[in-house]
């Protein structure tokens, strides 16, 4: 493990990195148990990509912890879930004050259980004065949500003649998403081997560098990490742009 962390330039990290974490329920099935066995045993993999991100100096986690989608799962499944979240905000909340991390959420969390929105806003606001990562929940959250509660807010404005229709544009539509006070992620990490976004920051990942692991999320742990963040500093990053214009900028 050290000697992967070694690689690291700790110069290059990315900004933000993004986690879809899969694979809970086919780890568990795999080993004969029940799916709520296996976001058990993921609490442990969120511990480790938190502790290696907060630790390297990234400045700014998401995790894709409840998408609007996951309702349609089994009842029972759906309220382990919730409760599992209730608990875990509880039981780190010690690491996350010890790495100076403060707590955030994207997504329609109205529409969470009370038990959870309670939880959510006790951890928000213990962590409030962490001068360190920032973690964000995404929770009820999808890509397509964002996008469209955006649209609908600037539809408002302009109906309300407090916006002028000629001045929308990108810079527009994403100051109103959820993402607004965040920088895009850079790096999007997917577990257990599956190839999609998942209605997941659909406006936000335009020109984020994409790393598919195979590991199963309960599995998944800080050398998975750090191989994530080795891969997409080996990337070479052009926004559309040459590889020639980059060595220019570079060496003027």
């Amino acid at each position: 493990m050290q000697e992967l962390e070694q690689q690291i330039d700790k110069e290059r990290l990315p900004h933000h990195v993004g986690v879809i974490m899969d694979g809970n329920g086919r780890w568990a099935q795999g080993q004969g148990k029940p799916r709520v066995f296996g976001h058990h045993s993921a609490v442990e993999s969120v511990r480790a990509t938190v502790e290696a991100c907060a630790e390297l100096g990234v400045g700014y986690l998401t995790l894709y912890a409840f998408s609007t989608e996951n309702w349609d799962r089994p009842q029972m499944e759906v309220g382990a879930l919730m409760q599992l979240l209730v608990d875990t905000i509880g039981s780190e909340m010690k690491m996350m004050l010890d790495n100076g991390i403060r707590l955030a959420t994207i997504g329609d969390t109205d529409g969470l259980p009370e038990a959870t929105r309670e939880a959510l806003a006790f951890g928000i606001e213990q962590t409030s004065h962490g001068e360190g990562m920032t973690l964000i929940l995404a929770l009820n959250y999808s890509g397509k949500w964002d996008i469209a509660r955006a649209t609908r807010q600037l539809a408002q404005e302009v109906a309300a003649g407090r916006l002028n229709p000629d001045s929308l544009d990108e810079a527009a539509l994403s100051a109103r998403l959820s993402t607004h006070d965040y920088p895009d992620p850079e790096l999007i990490i997917r577990t257990s081997g599956e190839h999609r976004l998942s209605n997941f920051f659909l406006w936000q990942a335009a020109y984020a560098e994409f790393y598919f692991s195979p590991v199963f999320w309960p599995d998944f742990r800080k050398p998975d990490l750090y191989a994530a963040v080795i891969d997409f500093q080996h990337r070479e990053r052009r926004f559309g742009k040459t590889s020639e214009q980059l060595k220019q900028t570079t060496n003027p």
